[in-house]
């Protein structure tokens, strides 16, 4: 109920509907079958990168909605993502944000201007890195990754 529900939400519109695939719940595999808005029923491995990645994303808000987490690390999530999607995918951020703290590992521009807290390693020499972070609430003068609820992305590399 829950990933039907935040797929529509991602997607605007469509259907998508988990299957067990076998007769021990335990051990059976699981089916993902979605349908984005204006296509037909298929296999999530008929699907685009995009299509997938973002249905991938609906099913782990699906699982927070049942048991959410106080933190979760996100890594190049929105990498196959187009900026609609993206969008959607922080309002999505957003939503959860309030009772889970996301670190994002990103390269992606808007997802970075998303962020609360900007955390980003530079190698200014050969071999050796720099952690440098900045945070967007003019408030706070100094970053604290521990405070909990706020929307944080570290851009890597």
């Amino acid at each position: 109920m829950h990933f039907r529900d935040v797929f529509r939400t991602l997607f605007e519109g469509g259907d998508a509907e988990l299957r067990a695939i076998g007769e021990d719940p335990l051990e059976c595999e699981i089916e993902i079958v979605a349908k984005p808005r204006g296509k037909h029923l298929q296999s999530i491995s008929l699907m685009s990168g995009g299509e997938r990645a973002l249905t991938a994303i609906a099913l782990l808000f699906a699982i927070y909605l049942v048991k959410p987490s106080p933190f979760c690390l996100l890594d190049e999530v929105d990498a196959p993502l187009d900026d609609a999607n993206v969008e959607r995918f922080l309002k999505m951020l957003q939503r959860f944000s309030e009772r889970t703290q996301f670190v994002v590992i990103t390269h992606n521009k808007v997802t970075m201007e998303a962020a609360s807290l900007l955390y980003g390693v530079t190698m200014q020499e050969l071999g050796v890195s720099k952690l440098v972070s900045v945070r967007f609430d003019t408030r706070a003068t100094e970053a604290s990754p521990a405070e909990a609820g706020e929307l944080t992305t570290a851009a890597a590399r």
